[in-house]
């Protein structure tokens, strides 16, 4: 089963997105912070990271860049999530490491694409 971190630190978010995921086949790992990002990272060993950029303790950023910088997971993909996208978010969040970008409120089947695209799945789900 693929198994996808999802770090966000609004509940309410990372409730309704885990549950969209699992449905669609994901085993989903939840952390809260980017401390707790890195820590999940090393422990589950997810197939891919989806990163919210706005996180208490260690941002998202630069979680993003402590991991791509780690030998044990910068071969993980990281999807960046951000609910303030402003011009340069995109190339900010690729230049510290991420293999793509989307924005909140989270489009489902969007995000899926990019998540298959990522783990070269040819469908969703696990």
């Amino acid at each position: 089963m693929t198994t996808i971190l999802l770090v966000e630190d609004n509940e309410l978010n990372r409730d309704m997105l885990s549950r969209r995921l699992a449905r669609q086949g994901y085993q989903v790992v939840q952390a809260v912070d980017g401390g707790e990002a890195i820590a999940r990272a090393h422990d589950s060993a997810p197939d891919l990271i989806l990163m919210d950029l706005s996180l208490p303790v260690i941002d998202g950023w630069e979680a993003t860049r402590r991991l791509k910088a780690d030998q044990a997971t910068r071969r993980i993909p990281v999807i960046a999530l951000t609910a303030h996208a402003m011009a340069g978010d995109r190339e900010q969040a690729m230049a510290a490491g991420c293999d793509d970008f989307d924005t909140k409120p989270v489009e489902l089947s969007r995000l899926l694409e990019k998540i298959a695209a990522l783990l070269g799945l040819s469908g969703a789900g696990g």
